[in-house]
């Protein structure tokens, strides 16, 4: 159970009920709400680090804006657990990403007090300005809205889209920067090395802190004072600050930096800035996982640490059993590490997940040949055309949800021109606690509609490593693999390079009855049911496709020729996806077969194990089981008699 000495947490049911508190109040519920999260969490894993770090800044919030009235739009979303806390969750706090539980990120249709649904970075602020322009058409001329951004997520081209546009809106808009270094991993490029020039630069805070000290006292003098004092800061502003502060140069106004795990401070500071008329910008100090040791010391560890002990910090769902099969991403981490020993024009490309990826492998002994290039999957995907136009190899790593975010990249700077950049699209399919604003469900679909495109999914590990190695083999154009989050399914997984003939797939095991043809790590689901059905005398061939485009044509003229009943199965979405694919083939070539399709049907799936939600979608062993079953009980009953 958490903290004994709780006395204030329990009260609060809602944000009205903070409106009371005294500052000593604060203080204490600050480290009340710290202690709830570090206490629920270690038990039902979640995103740790980012929630304790802004504890203060989300009390702040809530106690001085009138919320939901007023908006708070969190970017991303894993800082968000406080607020949920404080606005009617916390008895269903325990729920957390767990199946038909609370949501992991801001949720509109699961409560008022989010009011911007949330999960990938970069959003907030293109959110909250036409939240902002959209309530002053409504005349609700009142209403604040607070836009709470990560310095990570200022990497995110959206990020300046937003403040691009928002500057020049007279619109009642504030930006708060929530600056500590650190997304999941350290932050990459200039905009970091800009923030850490500002914080420290003394000469330029001594001076803007002098000016807006002399303008407060000029304001105070009545009426005319203030004019003059307007005045001044214009003139100030053009002849320094917006030369010296990026945020100026957008025509919103700065303020900061400021310790953001200072409460009474900052509800002062918000208190102030919510009668500051147009587009500002409040730059807040903070510390991942303040206030629990491990999570401040090793940030990127304890981002989502899954389960750990609250009195120790050790990590607990780390297992050191040698004999386990490896994670998909590991496979490729040293994959492409052993490839670009071998090959020195390979290079490796990440969007900000060094360690989520596992490109961090190659990284730490080549990292003049591995690129960081901070949140912009757009950039990602257009600098690997560049490097691809030189003569090199860029293996882009991007998780399948992500990539949705650099589509016309894909088609318009690679395939267009037929550029040999290799996508390697991690975690494909189910993700998983994080939900539909994480699962790579898509990319079949959206990959396999561009010419050029070559698209494919290992069925297992080894398989990762050798489409790996025939990308790399000659120049094939684009080539996209797709691979699950979690372990894989063998141990013997690093064996000899072998090359995989593209388009081409492979009969796994021999059957009369039905045919299951699947595409991807599904398949593994597919030969467990199959070793099922053993018992129930149906006979099953397994064909593992391996590519969704080009598809494997001399096979499926066989396959439809030899069987009436074919069954698709894959982790991903069946409109538009691998099962349309043979659908299109079939009715291309005149087959009249029976396809039952398996996959994520046409909605978002919410969040849960992957096991569960397999077997919500309907693709579980189990459930493929049934729909064997169903399909051929008469044939086998008839072949009995």
């Amino acid at each position: 159970m958490y903290l004994c000495c709780i006395v204030i947490l329990d009260r609060i049911d809602s944000p009205a009920d903070l409106k009371s508190l005294g500052p000593d109040d604060l203080i204490q519920l600050s480290a009340e709400l710290r202690e709830f999260i570090i206490d629920i969490v270690s038990t039902n894993p979640g995103h740790f680090g980012a929630s304790l770090g802004v504890v203060e800044l989300t009390i702040a919030l809530h106690y001085v804006f009138n919320t939901p009235g007023d908006r708070i739009i969190w970017d991303v979303g894993h800082q968000a657990y406080g607020h949920k806390i404080l606005t009617g969750r916390r008895k269903k706090f325990h729920t957390n990403r767990k199946y038909k539980g609370i949501s992991g990120f801001p949720k509109p249709s699961e409560s008022p007090y989010d009011a911007f649904g949330v999960g990938h970075a970069s959003t907030a602020i293109s959110a909250a300005l036409g939240i902002a322009l959209g309530s002053q058409h409504r005349k609700h001329n009142e209403r604040q809205v607070v836009a709470v951004i990560g310095d990570g997520a200022l990497t995110g081209g959206l990020a300046f889209e937003g403040l691009n546009n928002a500057g020049s809106e007279k619109s009642n808009l504030l930006v708060i920067l929530n600056d500590n270094d650190i997304a999941i991993d350290p932050n990459a490029g200039a905009i970091k090395e800009y923030l850490v020039d500002i914080t420290t630069s003394k000469t330029y805070n001594r001076f803007r802190n002098d000016i807006w000290n002399i303008l407060g006292a000029l304001s105070k003098l009545g009426p005319n004072a203030q004019k003059y004092a307007q005045k001044i800061e214009q003139g100030v502003k053009s002849m320094v600050l917006k030369q010296s502060n990026l945020f100026e140069s957008l025509n919103f106004r700065y303020f900061g930096p400021v310790d953001g795990h200072d409460i009474l401070h900052l509800t002062d500071i918000l208190k102030d800035m919510k009668h500051i008329q147009g587009p500002k910008l409040l730059h807040v100090k903070t510390k991942k996982g303040k206030g629990f040791a491990q999570a401040e010391l090793n940030q990127t560890a304890f981002h989502s640490p899954g389960k750990f002990d609250k009195n120790t910090g050790k990590i607990l769902s780390v297992s050191l059993e040698e004999k386990r099969p490896p994670r998909y991403q590991d496979v490729f981490g040293h994959t492409l590490l052993e490839l670009a020993r071998k090959n020195d024009r390979i290079l490796g490309i990440t969007p900000a997940m060094p360690t989520g990826s596992s490109l961090k492998i190659m990284m730490e002994e080549m990292p003049e040949r591995t690129y960081d290039v901070g949140i912009a999957e757009q950039h990602a995907v257009t600098f690997s055309a560049g490097l691809a136009i030189e003569g090199m190899i860029p293996f882009c790593n991007i998780y399948s949800t992500f990539m949705q975010r650099s589509y016309d990249q894909a088609i318009h700077d690679v395939a267009l021109q037929n550029l040999p950049v290799v996508f390697c699209l991690d975690r494909g399919g189910l993700v998983g606690d994080d939900g539909p604003t994480h699962h790579g469900v898509f990319d079949l679909a959206y990959m396999r509609s561009i010419p050029n495109m070559i698209v494919s999914a290992p069925m297992n590990e080894e398989e990762l490593r050798n489409l790996m190695y025939t990308a790399q083999l000659k120049n094939h154009g684009p080539f996209s693999i797709r691979y699950p989050r979690g372990r894989g399914v063998q141990t013997d997984w690093k064996k000899s390079f072998r090359e995989i003939p593209v388009g081409k797939g492979r009969l796994l095991r021999k059957g009369m009855d039905i045919a299951i043809l699947s595409i991807g790590t599904a398949g593994n689901l597919a030969a467990d049911a199959i070793d099922q059905l053993e018992e129930s005398h149906i006979s099953v061939a397994h064909y593992d496709m391996r590519f969704v485009k080009p598809l494997d044509e001399d096979l499926l003229h066989k396959v439809f020729k030899l069987y009436k009943q074919v069954v698709t199965i894959e982790d991903g979405t069946i409109t538009g996806g691998f099962g349309s694919a043979l659908l299109e083939f079939m009715g291309d070539h005149g087959y009249h077969c029976q396809v039952k399709r398996l996959g994520v049907p046409d909605r978002f799936i919410d969040h849960g194990t992957q096991a569960e939600l397999y077997r919500e979608c309907g693709y579980d062993s189990g459930s493929i089981v049934k729909t064997i079953k169903t399909l051929v009980k008469p044939k086998v009953l008839s072949r009995a008699v």
